[in-house]
């Protein structure tokens, strides 16, 4: 079963929600190696986007609701986050222009444009305890499942659960990018927020996948 509009619409109400409720903490972690905005930023951002997917028409595809994401993300949310993922979801609506329902494959070429949208926006690679350090074993993880002909609900679930795995692997790490990377050895053992959202985000987009597949 492929993944259509309203699998998108309910990726982004589930996303607002996770971020509702993981906002405190990711307050917290960002207060620990950065600025502190990181959750209330992403709060914003995604609270801004519920009401604008009650006025999508029926036939809306998933690259027009990841687009309609990206631009209130980038016209929301201050700091890197608005700018990260809001070019994340608009280099994913790119990938994914067209189609009505993401198969396999298209969950792949979505998730793989967005980490690329976010290495080509930060800069940052593989290991310097940032957001990438989520995305990149999810591409993976996603490119792996759909290879071995699992549906597009398990492709994002195997996703949702390497970013996890992604996110934790950044605590040893010291910071090589952004405000953390002031810190040096003192940002180890503190796990990285961008990465820790990015988690929640495609655990959202797994979830709503499942439920319609139920």
């Amino acid at each position: 079963m492929g993944l259509d509009g309203a699998w998108a619409i309910a990726w982004m109400r589930g996303s607002a929600a996770v971020v509702a409720e993981h906002r405190v903490e990711l307050i917290r972690l960002d207060r620990d190696i950065g600025d502190g905005d990181h959750g209330e930023n992403l709060d914003r951002g995604f609270s801004a986007i519920l009401p604008k997917l009650d006025e999508q028409p029926d036939d809306a595809t998933p690259a027009d609701i990841l687009k309609l994401a990206a631009t209130t993300l980038i016209s929301t949310v201050g700091g890197a986050s608005g700018p990260l993922y809001g070019t994340a979801l608009l280099k994913a609506s790119i990938a994914v222009a067209g189609q009505e329902d993401l198969d396999a494959d298209g969950v792949v070429a979505l998730l793989t444009a967005a980490r690329d949208g976010i290495v080509l926006r930060g800069k940052a690679e593989v290991g310097d305890k940032t957001i990438v350090d989520a995305w990149t074993p999810a591409v993976d993880a996603a490119s792996a499942a759909a290879a071995a002909g699992e549906s597009p609900a398990r492709v994002l679930a195997a996703a949702a659960d390497a970013a996890w795995g992604g996110a934790a692997a950044t605590e040893p790490l010291v910071a090589r990018k952004g405000r953390a990377s002031y810190l040096g050895e003192r940002a180890v053992g503190h796990r990285d927020p961008g990465a820790q959202s990015t988690s929640y985000l495609l655990q959202a987009a797994a979830a709503a996948a499942e439920e319609g597949a139920a």
